[in-house]
């Protein structure tokens, strides 16, 4: 009975084995496995087949939440509160799937597990070791994600390369599933760089050999490798390449470098990646081609009929993965209103009351994202100021709806000096303090307002138009919050709460009256935002900034 929740499902009356496919990566990182796995996971989808994604993460951390984003990039958060990595983005942004705390898997968190196991005296008389304990708590963690049977397919992401210390439990665990569920129920999908060097104008493929020489060491074998390249692989490339890995000459795929990644599932669809899959996992499918997503998102990407020019003031602008999220919201919006949207990124530091006019100058939105911590505070009170006296539109996430306040409580409500509880605890008007919650919190991970909350929209406000309904759902990451202590002053000088908690005691967006298009939400929608389904706030931002261009 063990052995049996590792693959059985009950589906239709019938018992139906979970198919798994395992990507890994080699020679390098960052060559794009997140975006590998979402696109894969969108084609299959795309045939009827419910798939789910999992992204197992190496490193000792229990999540990603306490992470400087100039290390890690942004923390994605889940409807249900958890923080995870930035990949899990891709995989909803992709698929219709729902995702949560289970779909990231981190070193930290299983050896957390374990520990507190056998603290229990779970492991008695034991010796607790990688195996067969570490990778038993991994592919239970795996296989818990399609406990209830709603996919048929669940994709597992290995983070890292090949060869990392960090990896090995999560790479021998794999090799211990396929073992497990059989060779016809899950396959390896390995990653890997054919690097092109413009000196003697050849790809070289020895990099590729090595990668799977060094996994076939660890006791996995590819079935498909994803070759990722700058230049088109012809026949005898992907025949040699054939050869040396030991995989069939037509399980050898070319990913070659797009002009967008939501053009990525439409090349490895041309490589017929999504057939293979199905035919090694005896998979029961249609066929289908992704017409709605290359002529609804990837031809208005490459085509856009007019464009515009958002200011980006942020305090981790140097890394891109640091505000993924909110970059590829902007595209959506950009997609929806069939535009291109350049981001001028603007380091807040750099944003003085003599500098802001000539780093805005040109611009028809200012957007301002989240973060914590004082630096580069001030910096994005000024934009926030300039867009508000110019009229420009205004996009504030998070920490930006809160700097909206700071600025709106000093320039308007005659308030000097105020400002937020986090930056000074002892300023006289505290006009955003730290949430009731929050004032015992002691421990940093996982303890902040997190997941999905219930929000009610005033009607007749961009915010209501823009929703188009009186109640929504966002994503929440903070500490601190508006202080009710201020709501009558700020009213009386033309702020608008056009979003509150049911109970009308957490302000979660404001707006100010006379202004084109000026809204700061306390949540962050970019976590709710498709390339086919743009957020609504995304979108009418956008928008604004177009009507203002015109």
């Amino acid at each position: 009975m063990e052995s049996l929740h590792f693959w059985l499902i009950h589906s239709f009356g019938m018992i139906q084995m979970t198919k798994y496919i395992f990507i890994t990566g080699g020679v390098v990182s960052s060559l794009g496995k997140g975006i590998a796995a979402a696109s894969i996971a969108k084609l299959l989808e795309s045939r009827g087949i419910r798939v789910t994604n999992v992204k197992c993460d190496p490193y000792i951390n229990v999540d990603p939440g306490t992470m400087n984003p100039f290390q890690h990039g942004e923390v994605y958060v889940t409807d249900d509160g958890a923080e995870t990595d930035l990949d899990l983005g891709h995989y909803e942004r992709y698929t219709c799937a729902s995702y949560s705390r289970l779909n990231n898997i981190t070193t930290g968190s299983i050896y957390r597990s374990v520990i507190e196991k056998e603290r229990r005296g779970e492991y008695l008389g034991s010796t607790v070791q990688v195996i067969p304990h570490i990778t038993d708590e991994i592919k239970k963690r795996i296989t818990a994600v399609n406990e209830s049977g709603d996919y048929q397919v669940v994709i597992v992401e290995i983070g890292g390369t090949v060869g990392d210390i960090e990896g090995l439990p999560f790479l021998e665990a794999i090799r211990q599933m396929k073992q497990d569920v059989g060779s016809l129920n899950s396959i390896n999908i390995h990653l890997t760089l054919i690097p092109y060097l413009t000196s003697s104008d050849e790809i070289k493929t020895k990099p590729t050999q090595h990668s799977v020489q060094k996994l076939r060491e660890i006791g996995i074998q590819p079935d498909i490798l994803l070759c990722r390249t700058e230049k088109p692989l012809d026949k005898d490339c992907k025949k040699k390449i054939s050869l040396f890995c030991n995989v069939s000459p037509d399980a050898v795929i070319q990913a070659i470098n797009a002009s967008s990644i939501y053009e990525v599932p439409l090349l490895l669809q041309e490589e017929w990646i999504d057939e293979l899959i199905v035919r090694m996992l005896n998979l029961k499918s249609t066929s289908k081609r992704l017409v709605d997503w290359e002529e609804k998102v990837v031809s208005r990407i490459k085509n856009p009929l007019q464009q515009t020019t958002i200011a980006f003031v942020g305090k981790y602008i140097t890394l891109q993965d640091a505000y993924k999220s909110v970059y590829e919201s902007l595209t959506h919006a950009g997609i929806e209103n069939h535009c291109k949207v350049h981001i001028r990124k603007v380091d807040s530091e750099t944003v003085t009351p003599g500098s802001v006019e000539s780093l805005l100058e040109g611009v028809q939105g200012v957007l301002v994202p989240g973060g914590f911590g004082e630096r580069g505070i001030e910096g994005k009170i000024q934009a926030i100021q300039y867009a508000r006296e110019k009229k420009i539109p205004f996009l504030g996430l998070c920490l930006g709806m809160q700097l909206a306040v700071i600025e709106f409580a000093r320039n308007v409500c005659g308030m000097k000096n105020a400002n937020s509880t986090e930056f000074n605890d002892k300023t006289k008007y505290p006009v955003i303090c730290i949430l009731e919650t929050q004032k015992k919190v002691t421990e940093k991970g996982g303890t902040m307002r997190l997941g999905a909350y219930p929000c009610v929209l005033k009607n007749g406000t961009n915010s209501y138009k823009a929703y188009r309904k009186s109640l929504i759902h966002e994503r929440h990451r903070h500490r601190y919050e508006f202080n009710n202590r201020y709501r009558k002053q700020f009213e009386e000088h033309g702020l608008v709460f056009s979003g509150t908690s049911p109970s009308h005691t957490l302000i979660e967006i404001v707006e100010i009256k006379n202004h084109p298009w000026f809204v700061g939400v306390q949540f962050h929608p970019e976590f709710r935002s498709k390339p086919d389904h743009t957020h609504p706030l995304f979108r009418d931002f956008i928008r604004a900034a177009l009507n203002l261009k015109k």
